[in-house]
Parts: C-alpha cells; sequence; structure tokens
C-alpha cells in the first residue's frame, strides 16, 4: 500500500511549478543579459554627468 498524500501539499507544489515555469518563460522573453544592464547604467551615468556639468552654481 502506498503512503497517503497531503492534497494541500501537492497542490502548493504544483502551483509553484507553474509560477516557475511562468517566471522562466518571462526570464527569456523579457530579461536582460548582465552586459545590456551594465550599458543601460553606463548611460544613465553618463546622463547624469552631462547634466550636472551644465547646471549653474546660484
Amino acid at each position: 500500500m502506498s503512503a497517503p498524500i497531503n492534497l494541500n501539499q501537492a497542490k502548493k507544489e504544483r502551483n509553484r511549478a507553474s509560477r516557475k515555469a511562468r517566471a522562466d518563460e518571462n526570464a527569456v522573453t523579457f530579461g536582460q543579459t548582465k552586459a545590456q544592464k551594465e550599458l543601460l547604467k553606463a548611460k544613465a551615468r553618463k546622463i547624469a554627468e552631462n547634466l550636472d556639468a551644465k547646471k549653474r552654481d546660484t
């Protein structure tokens, strides 16, 4: 005879698996590589530096 299973735990595990699968799909679709993130940070930093350089001292 097989061991009894807790249906609540089985349901939660099934939901976790579906959420993980959806997250993996979204990561492929919308994710950015580390190089892309660093490029965006560098561009933002450059823009901020240019803006700061053009501010007037009052």
